[in-house]
């Protein structure tokens, strides 16, 4: 996950703090030390590391509170707080609306990742529906046009640009005014980047803003720069009219933390951050999830829908029947890989999951276990029709099985053993969830008491499951939650979860 190494140590640090049998002085302060220590490294600003340890001193007066108070969860929730106040600015972006026409222009310094961006961002709405396009105005970089060429065609979004047209205006314009005819609802403006922040490059962005009036000024900020963030942020909020940032190449940098913070400082919002090269890897931030898997807390909600994202809505209703059989085969193995590789990340995807430690996974973990899903399903290419959909393990580990199936997949029958084992494994998992009673009439949660809810849930879980997410307290916090969302939803997210 991103910033797994501030997450993991201030999650240590309040680890440390739970273990104490008397919450003192001595103990807060230790612990508030710890988080200092490790927001520092990650090179969050020294002026925003003190206001953070001085809030939590204000909110955490140990004097003043009544015996029997738990002072363990009221330190937790000071520190989760203010994390979320450090990154919060306090005021939304502009977002764009389906079938309503949305100009958005891109801005940022040369090396930022901004040509990239503008693709990744294409394609996050055009997976929501959107007819987004993308204009290529940038006519400093030699090969810009190429790059956002390229992107653009992998991503299949329409674009416009020049070889021969030197103004960035001009282009801006003609391609305004091509994807309005073609009625794209979100049309995307890349802009030339600079070495440095001058005034060329202001005035440049100040042309193209006014030829085109963008309900949106994104500015792509590299997020390796830590507390620099803050200046740059700060010059081209003034200069640009900025409405959003977006940090990139988060993923492997410790001093992220410190770029996030800085931009919050300049009450700018941070919508997306970039988390590696690849078209899906932009992950969109919100604070308060962020920091919950930041500590570990997971965000099941979050996960959930990430779910529904990827599983179709008329293939939920055959999901949750197989669960509630207990039917678990190969196939649906194989189909939920599928599901699981669509996500994006495993360490994003496994963060959502409370008592996650987002340390588990760093990233060459992280590409390993992609690499054993493919290989497993690869595998799985190799098997007829029967065996992927014999529901009994033990029939599917004979010699002549492994061997055949390896000769035809092309590797070792070891490999095709590990696949077997950690089915056998994952079947029992998800045997467990055959206890579940699934209302006919579209599940909704209304049609079960929050309690008989809980009950079936908990009888269902694997105990390893229901101790992530908290136990029976936090069954019920997310049951509340999502009180008002179909059965089908939090049901069927958290078989995945189970896998």
């Amino acid at each position: 996950m991103v910033l797994a190494q501030l997450g993991g140590s201030i999650t240590r640090a309040l680890a440390q703090m739970s273990k104490a049998t008397v919450v003192d002085e001595k103990v807060l302060g230790d612990c508030l030390n710890e988080i200092t220590r490790a927001l520092l490294q990650s090179d969050v600003r020294f002026q925003t590391v003190r206001d953070v340890q001085t809030n939590i001193r204000k909110i955490v007066n140990l004097e003043t509170l009544a015996a029997g108070t738990n002072k363990h969860r009221i330190i937790q929730q000071a520190v989760f707080s203010e994390l979320c106040s450090m990154l919060d600015p306090g005021k939304p972006a502009f977002v764009p609306k389906k079938g309503k026409p949305s100009v958005v222009m891109f801005v940022g310094l040369q090396g930022s990742g901004k040509t990239t961006t503008c693709t990744k961002y294409a394609r996050y709405y055009q997976l929501k529906g959107f007819k987004p396009s993308v204009v290529c105005a940038d006519t400093f970089r030699a090969g810009a046009f190429d790059q956002l060429k390229q992107n653009a065609t992998k991503a299949r979004i329409p674009f416009y640009g020049s070889y021969t047209e030197s103004d960035p205006v001009k282009i801006a314009v003609d391609g305004l005014e091509r994807f309005r005819k073609e009625n794209s609802d979100l049309i995307i403006i890349d802009t030339s980047g600079r070495h440095k922040q001058e005034a060329a490059l202001f005035e440049e962005m100040r042309q193209v803003a006014e030829a085109t009036k963008p309900d949106l000024v994104i500015f792509v900020m590299d997020g390796s720069i830590g507390q620099a963030a803050f200046g740059q942020a700060q010059a081209f909020k003034q200069s640009a009219s900025v409405g959003a940032v977006i940090v990139t190449k988060m993923d492997g940098h410790a001093n992220g933390g410190g770029a996030l913070s800085a931009v919050a400082a300049t009450k700018s919002p941070v919508i997306f951050i970039g988390t590696g090269e690849h078209l899906h890897e932009l992950e969109v931030f919100d604070v308060r999830p962020f920091v919950s898997r930041l500590l570990g807390m997971g965000d099941l909600s979050g996960l959930i829908d990430k779910i529904q994202d990827v599983i179709p809505a008329d293939k939920q209703p055959e999901l949750l029947a197989k669960i509630s059989e207990g039917t678990f085969t190969l196939r649906l193995l194989y189909e939920q890989f599928q599901n699981l590789l669509k996500m994006g990340s495993l360490g994003q995807v496994f963060s959502m999951l409370p008592g996650f430690n987002s340390e588990l996974m760093p990233k060459g973990q992280e590409k390993d276990g992609q690499a054993k899903i493919k290989r497993y399903m690869t595998i799985m290419d190799s098997m007829t029709d029967a065996e992927l959909d014999n529901p009994n393990p033990k029939k599917l580990m004979t010699e002549s099985r492994t061997i055949r199936i390896a000769r035809g997949s092309g590797r070792q029958v070891r490999d095709v053993m590990d696949m077997l084992e950690e089915y056998k494994r994952l079947a029992k998992v998800f045997g467990k969830m055959k206890d579940l009673k699934i209302p006919k009439n579209n599940g909704k949660m209304s049609d079960l008491s929050q309690n008989q809810t809980i009950q079936q849930l908990v009888k269902a879980l694997p105990p390893q499951m229901l101790k992530q997410m908290g136990g029976v307290p936090g069954l019920k916090a997310l049951v509340n939650k999502m009180g008002g969302k179909d059965i089908n939803k939090m049901l069927g997210g958290l078989g995945m979860g189970g896998d």
